[in-house]
């Protein structure tokens, strides 16, 4: 009785461990950039008022729509795909809701993996540098521009569990030559 009594609590231990090691790990991102991320940030609510989060770094879900090229950085055009708690991007519940919008991201090409035109899904960690006038045929709130600190990327395919990471810290963000219209917040 006494033995079944330990193995009982020792099973109870490692599924307590266990369910901890778990729940810490749920999150797909560096811990540094969760902590200084501003929470519970939308693009709604950065596309509502992209001053308020000018300076800040945020996270965000999507996928590359479109690339260009000015001087030595890169600007990808990102169609939004809300997070969920693990901070994996997915398709919004309407494609014309607030969140089925755009937004801009500012990044070193030289840095980002060959592969990155397969991701099927971005992660994106970034600082808050200003907003541009939308692109959209239909004149819509400005959509914001973010200088690339981290990306975490998912391959097409099958694997949907592939992915890569890009990381740029010491980001510094020059003043663009006008991609499609005036960037505003300089």
């Amino acid at each position: 009785m006494a033995y079944q009594f330990r193995q009982l609590i020792f099973e109870a231990l490692t599924a307590i461990v266990i369910a901890a090691f778990v729940g810490c790990s749920s999150t797909s991102l560096p811990k540094k950039y969760v902590r200084e991320a501003e929470p519970g940030v939308t693009l709604s609510s950065l596309a509502a008022d992209p001053a308020a989060y000018r300076g800040k770094v945020v996270i965000l879900g999507g996928v590359v729509k479109e690339e260009q090229r000015d001087g030595g950085r890169l600007w990808l055009y990102m169609k939004n795909r809300p997070l969920d708690r693990d901070y994996h991007p997915h398709r919004p519940p309407t494609q014309d809701g607030p969140e089925a919008g755009h937004y801009w991201l500012i990044v070193t090409p030289e840095r980002l993996p060959p592969s990155y035109r397969q991701w099927a899904r971005v992660t994106v960690v970034g600082r808050v540098v200003g907003a541009k006038e939308t692109t959209a045929t239909n004149a819509g709130p400005a959509e914001p521009v973010i200088a690339v600190l981290y990306l975490r990327g998912w391959a097409l395919g099958e694997n949907h569990e592939g992915w890569e990471e890009f990381e740029d810290p010491q980001y510094q963000v020059g003043a663009p030559r006008g991609i499609h219209g005036e960037f505003i917040g300089q």
